[in-house]
Formats: structure tokens, sequence, C-alpha cells
């Protein structure tokens, strides 16, 4: 198993290293949905396995109308526009709210486990943000540097990567007290701990080398910072609706990974609050 983890992990890096910087930004965008269908495609296990491709579809419906009023060039015209702010906002509102839910359960489940309406609303604060996070990253400063947006976009994703490094081998050495155990029983207050300290330190050295001003670089360190906490929060969610849906994989068609969403579950929740915590700071 450990074999074809890597095999797939080193077909998948270069995949998305291509993806992130050799696609121009309509081409990318086409990427990123492809990438969005398939999770949504996954969540609808988790609502109900019969009803999958109803759920993927009733994503991409909202998905469409929202890129027909946003288009790809107008999301930073010169700001942010209104309307992919609204969205991360209430990407931002809904990991809150999980909080409250990863916290609580399983009671919490009691209110939403048999509302299949509801956990589609969930899919769709889950998927919805975390795509227009994707485009507003790689598309940031895109008339002044193609380049710039990528290297922002690979930043975060960096620091969700490094934060689970750390966190699985200080998990390992020293993980003695469980994080959430009712959600995910492998996980450990010292792993989160150390894969927090461990992109911090990618954080920091990553402002150092850019040697930007003193404001912007503690804008940037907290706004890191917390995206990793949402990452591990990101995490836990999906591990609790699989608990729920009695599955352990959101799919299979990443062999040794399971599903999409088994891999972009922690991004889910990084990338928008990311966003969300640097334009509330700056």
């Amino acid at each position: 198993m450990l074999k074809l983890r890597i095999i797939t992990a080193l077909c998948l890096i270069p995949l998305v290293l291509a993806a992130i910087f050799l696609l121009p930004l309509p081409f990318f965008a086409l990427f990123a949905t492809g990438v969005f269908l398939l999770a949504g495609r996954e969540w609808g296990r988790f609502i109900d396995s019969r009803k999958a491709n109803v759920v993927m579809v009733s994503l991409a419906l909202v998905l469409i109308a929202l890129m027909a009023m946003v288009p790809i060039e107008q999301i930073w015209s010169p700001d942010l526009h209104g309307v992919v702010a609204l969205v991360l906002y209430g990407g931002a509102g809904w990991w809150l709210l999980s909080l409250v839910l990863v916290l609580g359960y399983p009671r919490s489940a009691g209110f939403w486990r048999d509302q299949l309406w509801l956990k589609a609303v969930f899919a769709l604060l889950s998927l919805i943000p975390f795509f227009w996070a994707l485009l507003v990253l790689r598309s940031y400063q895109y008339e002044q540097s193609s380049y710039f947006g990528a290297w922002l976009l690979l930043f975060v994703m960096s620091l969700v990567w490094v934060a689970d490094t750390g966190a699985y081998f200080v998990g390992k050495a020293m993980g003695r007290h469980k994080l959430c155990p009712n959600v995910s029983p492998g996980k450990t207050i010292e792993g989160m701990v150390g894969g927090v300290a461990a992109a911090s330190v990618l954080a920091l050295v990553v402002t150092r080398a850019m040697a930007l001003p003193m404001s912007e670089s503690l804008v940037l360190l907290l706004a890191s910072v917390v995206a990793v906490f949402a990452s591990v929060l990101g995490d836990l969610v999906e591990s609790m609706f699989k608990r729920e849906a009695g599955i352990k994989d959101s799919g299979h068609i990443l062999p040794g990974h399971g599903g999409v969403m088994d891999r972009i579950d922690s991004l889910t929740a990084a990338l928008p609050v990311f966003v969300v915590v640097v334009r509330l700071l700056s």
C-alpha cells in the first residue's frame, strides 16, 4: 500500500504543479472545475450514495451560475469582486459552524444526520468557496505577473502539506492526547501542534525571503497559522461525514490515497480561510 501511495503521489505532484504554473488562467479554471466536479460527486456519497450524480450536477449548476455572474478576468478589478468576497466569507462562516459540529459530535449529528438537503448545503459551503479561493489566489496580480499568483497558491498549499507531514511524524513520535477521538481517533494534540509549528517555520522562511515590510509579514504569518488550523478542521469534517456515511475513503480514483476529497479535504478549509484572514487584516 505504501509503495502504491508513493507512486500515485509522484504522478500527482507534477500534474498539480503543471496545472498551477503552466496553464493560462482560463484553462486553470477548467482544471479547477474538474477537481470540483470529482469532489462534488464524492460529497454526494456522504449524503446518499444513490444520488451522488444528482449532487454533483446540482453543485455544478450553482457554480455555472456564479461563473456567469463573475467572469474570470473580473475576479480582481482591481479589488476582489463583491460576489466572490461574499462567497469566501460565507465559506469562512461555514468552517466556524463546522467547528461546533465536530466538537459536539456525535450529538451534533442529530439535527443533520437525516436531512439530505442540509448536508447538500454543507457540500455547497465546503466546495464553492474552495473553488473560488483557488481562482482568487491564482489570479492575484495576474496582469503584472502570470506567476505571482501561482507561487502564492503553491505557498498556501505547501503550508498544508508541510503541516500534514509534521503532524504525522510528531504524532507518531510523541502523540499521547487524542485531538478529537469521536471523529478521528488517530489524530493527537501533539501531532497538530507539531504540524502547525512546521508550517509556521515555512511561513517565516518565506516571509523573510520575500523581504516584506513588518506589517505585511505579520499578516501573512497570522493568516498562515489560521489557515493551518483550518486545514486540520477540514480533515476532521470530512472524517465526520465519512463516519456518518459508513465509508472509509471518499472514492477510489487515486490508488493508495482514496478519493479526491481525501486529498483536498484540508485545502477546502485552508484556502478560503487564508484569503479571508488576509483581507480582514490588510
